[in-house]
């Protein structure tokens, strides 16, 4: 009897254990990998690394409700989740942000192409421009032509970590040869236009429009 009742509280040990491991196991929450700060032989900077100059200050954004917006000069609007996103073909670079205000940090972004996101609502043949939005009501433009032919990526990732919410959270532009502040972030609407003169929210107070480091960025 003895033996009987040992067997059987082994039994129920051992299931136990099993039933918390599968437990335990439908809990377990993949997080991203951390921060890395060399890739290929090349130094970067942190994700810390950067000031806050934001218009409203850090963005939070309810990622369940989130939608990634292309609207304007297009055939079909498209709004994709976060998720329908990021399902397009990854792209990642190292590319050096430059800041007006003196700063810069060297940065291994991660994301979409901005050309493939916009390509399946069809951009109608007079389309010149594009004019980003953010959650926070920041806007910045860019012609067609310097988004498709330099490869610019949405970025989702940064230094292989997912953007904090003080970076642009869930996305931000990577405007390479270009300024900081058109690095636009918290991006939640990509807009077709044929206004090629468009002029975003520092854009309208007096910055270059262009945006070029090899220019003075103002006027």
């Amino acid at each position: 009897m003895k033996k009987i009742y040992l067997i059987v509280l082994l039994s129920v040990v051992v299931l136990g254990v099993f039933l918390a491991l599968e437990n335990l196991q439908n809990r377990t929450v993949s997080l991203d990998s951390a921060e890395v700060r060399e890739y290929q032989g090349e130094d970067l900077s942190s994700v810390n690394d950067f000031r806050e100059n934001s218009i409203k200050g850090p963005q939070y954004v309810d990622i369940n409700s989130y939608q990634l917006q292309i609207t304007g000069l297009v055939q079909n609007p498209v709004n994709y989740t976060y998720a329908e996103a990021k399902n397009f073909t990854t792209y990642r670079k190292v590319v050096k942000l430059d800041c007006v205000e003196g700063w810069s940090v060297n940065i291994l972004w991660e994301g979409v192409l901005v050309s493939e996101l916009i390509n399946k609502a069809g951009p109608l043949p007079q389309t010149n421009t594009i004019i980003f939005h953010a959650v926070d009501g920041y806007t910045t433009s860019f012609p067609l032509d310097y988004v498709k032919n330099n490869q610019i990526i949405l970025a989702y990732k940064m230094n292989n970590a997912t953007i904090p919410p003080e970076r642009g959270y869930p996305f931000q532009l990577v405007a390479e040869s270009k300024w900081g502040y058109k690095w636009i972030k918290w991006v939640d609407e990509i807009e077709l236009s044929d206004d090629p003169n468009y002029k975003g929210y520092w854009e309208s107070r007096g910055y270059s429009n262009s945006g070029n480091l090899s220019e003075y960025f103002l006027g």
